[in-house]
């Protein structure tokens, strides 16, 4: 029988990565995300799966990133009992994002039902915190480099993908078929994570696309963050930094740390990081010290270069204080969490700072913020934006679309077939268009929900 391939996240949008290969009536699912961002998108997480998740032979990670794992607790739960495959970064990562990711849900849920702003009575998390933790007995962890079989004479292999701890590219063989997952692709550049490694031969390859319509500025983090602290330092202001718990917090806290260092920022500028996700994973680079560049003294100049706030006492604590101050808080999109109320203390001064490290996908309030809006919905009240919103671009741990397309040009031989996903529309199509005119391969962007062969 032949090998297809289901696009079931990750087509048409960055978020809820979900792959469905079949063959010989076995299922594996690559990757198991969360959908973000628009009304529309989030509602599918409510949906049922077109797969029934009892129904599954297994399930391969290629990292931790929410929009990649975190429907991992909600499929557990709703039947599938068999055996999560990763690498040991992603699963002492998950061990963090997954429970902090029911908890939030948890309190979202909460707060709507005591504010009463809620369409639904109750508003309900669409998993709890136990069910993150009950869905972690389901990991089985694998080294870089090794084959396993995820199912009976299927063959997997990951190989380093830079991005964050843990994250993998995927080679799978299966029904005669060598199917290469890039996941997402850290860059060649990156200051913290190691490069990518170099693709193999294979006959069919989904590529990431999230930033395949543009290239990352010349400029480091050091030189673009720096002024920005400077100029907030002067002024007395506060800025809110939302940040990827995992990956981007850690790049922010080496560049401050770099900066204090080199005299470029006041030593006693205040620092804080408000997130219990963040905190622990910054723990973890000193665990995993061969996928990172860093050294271990910078390792710790990272960790002592803030206060790290645990409780929400402590995190409230921080409203008592004045100016100048830097906070760092998740989520990145500020989708949720504690940037919230920091944004909702902090975005109506206009001596303040908003500083968005990231892409911003739509629908999110970050990519509001990011397009000038004069006030954003926060827990059903609208709050004014009048502090300065600045968006940096050199702090992606994504590959841009040169970056992607170098990495597909190493491949040995040439594939059959190249899916480009995990990419808004504009970008997709336009790295399928470079893929197909610069080293003509054949180059499809499959819609979500479509199946095609491997």
């Amino acid at each position: 029988m032949s090998v297809t391939i289901s696009f079931l996240g990750g087509a048409d949008t960055v978020t809820g990565s979900k792959y469905l290969i079949e063959h010989n009536h076995r299922r594996l699912l690559v990757d198991c995300g969360l959908f973000q961002g628009y009304k529309q998108l989030r509602l599918r997480n409510w949906a049922p799966l077109p797969v029934v998740p009892a129904q599954l032979d297994a399930v391969v990670l290629t990292h931790a990133h929410l929009d990649h794992s975190g429907y991992i607790p909600l499929l557990v739960r709703e039947g599938f009992d068999r055996t999560i495959h990763a690498t040991p970064g992603t699963l002492d990562l998950c061990k963090v994002l997954l429970p902090d990711s029911g908890h939030i849900q948890e309190e979202d849920a909460a707060f709507a039902n005591r504010h009463g702003f809620s369409k639904h009575a109750p508003a309900l998390p669409l998993y709890t915190r136990q069910d993150a933790i009950d869905s972690l007995g389901t990991f089985h962890t694998e080294p870089y480099g090794a084959w396993f079989e995820p199912i009976r004479g299927w063959r997997a292999r990951f190989q380093n993908a830079g991005h964050i701890l843990g994250a993998a590219s995927l080679l799978l063989e299966v029904g005669g078929r060598r199917i290469l997952f890039s996941g997402d692709l850290g860059r060649t550049d990156d200051p913290l994570m190691n490069p990518p490694e170099p693709p193999p031969q294979a006959d069919t390859v989904l590529i990431e696309s999230t930033y395949g319509n543009r290239q990352h500025p010349p400029g480091k983090l050091f030189g673009e963050l720096g002024p920005l602290l400077q100029k907030l330092a002067k002024r007395g202001g506060v800025a809110v930094v939302p940040v990827f718990a995992v990956g981007r917090a850690q790049a922010v806290l080496h560049t401050i740390a770099q900066l204090k260092a080199a005299g470029e920022l006041p030593r006693s500028l205040p620092i804080f990081l408000d997130s219990p996700m963040a905190i622990h994973t910054t723990a973890l680079f000193e665990k995993h010290m061969g996928e990172h560049r860093l050294s271990l003294p910078e390792v710790h100049a990272m960790d002592r270069v803030a206060t790290m706030l645990e409780s929400p006492e402590q995190s409230k604590s921080l409203a008592t204080r004045h100016g100048p101050m830097v906070i760092l808080a998740a989520s990145g999109m500020a989708t949720g969490g504690r940037v919230l109320h920091h944004l909702t203390q902090y975005a109506g001064d206009h001596r303040n700072m908003i500083i968005l490290t990231g892409f911003q996908a739509p629908g999110t309030r970050g990519e509001r913020l990011a397009s000038g809006q004069s006030s954003i919905r926060i827990h059903g009240q609208d709050v004014p934006v009048r502090a300065e919103v600045v968006q940096i671009e050199s702090a992606s741990a994504h590959a841009d679309g040169n970056q992607l397309l170098s990495w597909l040009h190493r491949m040995p031989t040439a594939p059959g077939q190249v899916y480009v996903v995990h990419g808004e529309r504009e970008a997709s199509d336009m790295l399928r268009q470079r893929i197909e005119h610069d080293i003509k391969w054949r180059a499809v962007v499959p819609e979500h929900g479509s199946v095609w062969p491997a």
